[in-house]
């Protein structure tokens, strides 16, 4: 059904050339340069001058700042490199909001749900009265441009080195470039990808490529495996904050992430070819690493201190060669840093969570709301309510949110009724405590994928799940017992104390 977003303009012609003609008079935050602007003026900005080290120093700096929910960090000064870098930009609420520009990260998932719901119209005058509408949904697709920002420095020698990546724990295995959006495209349909993968880098031209089983670029790389070992990649840093956001986005197969970058900030992105390699990546990146990954040049990757608060140990994972380099006049180098939650990507996956909820519904209509608390890095707990009509709902849920995509990795699902608000523990204790019984609303099963980052899990990626109906049991379910009444203050009582509460003082 979401293959009509990357087929969309070639079935909509002739109209289409119509459409991408319209005035675009859309405000956007358009690079990373504007983003640290609107941040500034904001007061979510501070910029440090002093002399700051790549080799853990910068990791310690942004971790002290994103545990007491300071700002996002400038910094000016890198020992021995030219690049400032930028760090912890996502870590609030706020920053995201200004980056996405919306107060409500919800609107994101309805514009995609509205798109899936709209009907492509046939004959040319039933096409020009759809034109206000399909308008709209054209803003979102991306342009190919000759050029940009990010083809200012077309580099004839590529390397890292020049680069300010950073060491963020002692053991880590080296440098790791831990914020890059790797593009690839499906090696048959052709749709673009964009995911976060951390990249360890071994020396001036290569670096390991840690896409996990789960993750598309890993998919499109076990494709092009097929036919050949080598899959062409591009490691973006920086962007428009839209971009960032799409590539860390679980969106829906078939949907390519260029659009949904567009989608999220209501006004289509702008992509170049690369130099050496088939992909197009956005014009307004600071910097852009072209290569390929390589099957049969595996080498053993990390250990790595992640999210889950523990390093990842050593695991065989493919080689990328750089081949290629693009980058502005001036760039700044993008990063972020990760252990114990809560930093930096918590704020990113609470936006993900809010604007994933749209077509959570579409798909399971019964959902109230949906919570995956930060506490758990997100794959390890998802919370969901729901107005329970029928015995065995809360399990036909869970069923369900493990079949969606990237939920397929969530280790534990809570399913609650609609009175109980999911973002509040205290509230989904309460319900657990008060409406499960262990032997009758447990369901474990085994076998099943998990996050490669996991550390509990037996076998690397493979584990058990755990669901949670903490719903009211009825009399179809098999509760013999009489549903006893939550204590509820009277009307009377409650207008009394309201019109008398100023009085006494408290």
């Amino acid at each position: 059904m979401l293959k009509i977003f990357s087929n969309f303009a070639i079935k909509t012609n002739p109209v289409k050339l119509i459409l991408y003609f319209l005035d675009r008079n859309v405000m956007a935050i358009n690079d990373i340069h504007e983003f640290i602007d609107s941040l500034e003026k904001a007061g979510e900005l501070k910029r440090v001058k002093t002399e700051v080290d790549t080799n853990l120093e910068i990791a310690e700096i942004l971790r002290r700042v994103s545990y007491t929910n300071g700002p996002a960090i400038l910094f000016e000064n890198i020992k021995d490199y030219d690049m400032p870098v930028l760090g912890n930009a996502f870590g609030s609420i706020k920053r995201l909001e200004i980056g996405l520009e919306t107060t409500d990260f919800s609107e994101i998932g309805r514009r995609i749900t509205d798109m899936t719901k709209m009907e492509i119209p046939s004959g040319i005058f039933n096409k020009i009265k759809k034109l206000p509408e399909l308008s709209k949904m054209s803003e979102s697709f991306p342009k190919l441009e000759k050029s940009g920002p990010v083809t200012e420095i077309i580099n004839e020698s590529p390397t890292f080195d020049k680069i300010p990546i950073i060491k963020s724990w002692p053991k880590d295995a080296g440098k790791f470039i831990t914020f890059g959006l790797v593009a690839t495209k499906h090696p048959e349909t052709g749709v673009r990808n964009l995911g976060v993968y951390r990249i360890q880098i071994v020396d001036s031209t290569h670096a390991l490529m840690h896409w996990q089983k789960h993750k598309r670029g890993a998919a499109h790389h076990d494709i092009s495996k097929e036919k050949n070992n080598k899959t062409d990649a591009a490691i973006i840093i920086g962007g428009e904050p839209a971009t960032v956001f799409s590539a860390v986005a679980p969106v829906p197969e078939g949907l390519d992430k260029y659009l949904f970058a567009g989608i999220a900030r209501k006004k289509g992105i702008s992509t170049v070819k690369c130099k050496t390699v088939d992909l197009e990546v956005p014009a307004n990146a600071e910097i852009v690493l072209e290569g390929y990954v390589d099957a049969a040049d595996v080498r053993d990757e990390g250990p790595f201190g992640d999210h889950t608060g523990y390093y990842t140990p050593k695991e065989p994972f493919p080689t990328f060669t750089l081949t290629g380099m693009m980058q502005r006049k001036n760039p700044v180098y993008l990063t972020t840093v990760v252990g114990k939650p809560i930093l930096e990507d918590a704020y990113i996956g609470k936006a993900i969570e809010r604007s994933f909820l749209p077509l959570i519904q579409m798909l399971q209509p019964e959902v109230i709301d949906f919570s995956m608390p930060p506490a758990g890095w997100f794959q390890g707990l998802a919370i969901v309510s729901i107005k329970k009509r029928y015995p065995g709902q809360a399990k036909k849920v869970m069923m369900g949110l493990w079949g969606m995509g990237q939920l397929a990795l969530t280790k534990i699902i809570i399913v609650v009724d609609h009175d109980v608000n999911v973002h509040d523990m205290n509230e989904v204790i309460w319900a657990v405590t008060t409406r499960i019984d262990a032997a009758r609303d447990t369901t474990i099963i085994n076998n099943t994928p998990t996050d490669t980052l996991d550390p509990a899990s037996p076998k690397v990626n493979l584990g058990s799940k755990l669901g949670i109906d903490a719903t009211q049991k009825t009399l179809e379910e098999g509760f013999e017992r009489e549903i006893q009444e939550q204590v509820k203050v009277d009307d009377d009582t409650k207008t009394t104390v309201d019109s008398k509460w100023p009085s006494y003082g408290l």
